[in-house]
């Protein structure tokens, strides 16, 4: 063979091209495979998603990183969670519990971690017809009174009575629930519904996000139910970095400025 010859051929211009063309479709695709593992995935409740989803997108313009918040009942989204899920937020600590089930275990419990609160309010019809000025007139006679039992509020409303120490109150407030929603979204379509209801027990931002729909009157300090947003990271989330990032920017003074806007506070 000629040694010559066989140099000539293989350091030709189209043998480099070949090997240039190579790296370059080698680098695409890891450079696509990166942009698709910096898609994070964030899963949570309803109540919490308006404050979420602004950072969220805040996020992403700042860092260039896409994030993908999907919120609502989590038996709309707990079966894709189970498969790409890097944070986990919760609208009350009991609820996170259940995510903890829910994701067989997939969940991180030492990243558990509650971040912000918001109180109940009373949602009544736009000019309040019906003079409502705390829950203690939802115990009177003639009252409709619509309550969430289930995702964040389980309990709620026994809480809230309950605090009275008062067993009259409770009886008198149980008396008047004309309805029990499983879901917030659920009171929020029955409250559309059904004119006849005159009072919504719910937490606060649930008017501050819909104020067309109700207007709000606070439920007296010693009856005031406080519950908690909090986030986790999942096992999978803990590898990827962004996820760390973006929970420390929903805690940042930013994100607690974002939340406030939304009724929510430390």
């Amino acid at each position: 063979m000629n040694i010559d010859t066989t140099l000539t051929s293989t350091t030709s211009p189209p043998f480099f091209q070949r090997i240039l063309t190579g790296l370059f479709l080698m680098a695409s695709l890891t450079a696509s495979g990166l942009a698709q593992a910096e898609t994070l995935h964030v899963y949570g409740p309803g109540g919490p998603a308006p404050a979420m989803k602004a950072l969220a997108s805040a996020f992403s313009k700042e860092k260039g990183i896409d994030v993908e918040v999907v919120a609502g009942p989590s038996s709309k989204w707990m079966d894709q969670a189970k498969q790409d899920a890097h944070v986990i937020y919760s609208g009350s600590e009991n609820m996170m519990l259940g995510f903890i089930k829910a994701l067989d275990g997939q969940i991180d419990e030492n990243t558990i971690e509650p971040i912000y609160l918001r109180p109940s309010t009373i949602l009544v019809r736009k000019g309040n017809p019906k003079k409502i000025q705390g829950l203690r007139d939802l115990a009177k006679p003639g009252m409709n009174i619509l309550v969430t039992e289930g995702a964040g509020q389980v309990g709620m409303w026994e809480d809230a009575a309950g605090r009275s120490g008062d067993i009259n109150l409770l009886k008198g407030f149980r008396g008047n629930i004309a309805e029990f929603a499983a879901n917030s979204g659920l009171a929020k379509k029955s409250w559309l519904e059904k004119p006849e209801l005159d009072a919504w027990l719910i937490w606060n931002h649930w008017q501050i996000d819909n104020p067309e729909i109700a207007d709000a009157v606070a439920v007296e300090p010693e009856l005031t139910i406080w519950r908690a947003t909090g986030v986790a990271l999942t096992d999978r989330g803990e590898k990827l970095p962004a996820a760390s990032e973006f929970v420390a920017y929903v805690k940042s003074a930013q994100g607690e400025a974002v939340f406030k806007q939304h009724g929510w506070k430390r």
